[in-house]
C-alpha cells in the first residue's frame, strides 16, 4: 500500500491516467506532490514531487471551454498523460506550485502540421 507525500492536500478528483492501458482512479494535489491512485489496484499508483516536474503541458480545446487531457514532463522519468473530471481545476491547483512559464498549451493540429512542413524543407 502506498503511503501518501503529501503534508496537506488541496484537491481530490476522479482522473484517468493514460498508460497504454487506461488506469482509472483518483488525482490529488498537495503541497509536496501529484499523486495518481488507482481505485481498484492499491499498488498502482505514481508519485510526483513538485522538484521533478519540469513542464505541464495542457490540451486546450474551444478557447479554453474544452481540456480532454493534460500531460505532466518530468526531469528523469518521461512524461505521464492524465484527464480528470475537472481539469481546470486540476490545472489551477497546479498552478500553485509550478511556475507559470512552466505550463503550455499543447500545440494545435495545424501548428503541428505546420511545423513538421516546416523542418523538413530545412
Amino acid at each position: 500500500m502506498a503511503k501518501s507525500i503529501n503534508t496537506k492536500v488541496d484537491l481530490t478528483v476522479d482522473a484517468t491516467w493514460f498508460r497504454g492501458i487506461a488506469s482509472y482512479g483518483k488525482i490529488m494535489i498537495g503541497d509536496r506532490a501529484f499523486e495518481f491512485y488507482n481505485e481498484r489496484n492499491v499498488e498502482d499508483y505514481v508519485q510526483i514531487p513538485w522538484k521533478e516536474v519540469t513542464y505541464v503541458v495542457a490540451d486546450v480545446h474551444f478557447k479554453g471551454k474544452y481540456i480532454p487531457r493534460f500531460e505532466i514532463r518530468t526531469k528523469s522519468n518521461g512524461k505521464f498523460i492524465f484527464a480528470a473530471r475537472e481539469p481546470k481545476e486540476v490545472l489551477r491547483a497546479m498552478r500553485k506550485y509550478v511556475p507559470a512559464d512552466h505550463m503550455r498549451k499543447a500545440l494545435s493540429m495545424w501548428q503541428q502540421l505546420k511545423q513538421r512542413f516546416t523542418s523538413k524543407k530545412k
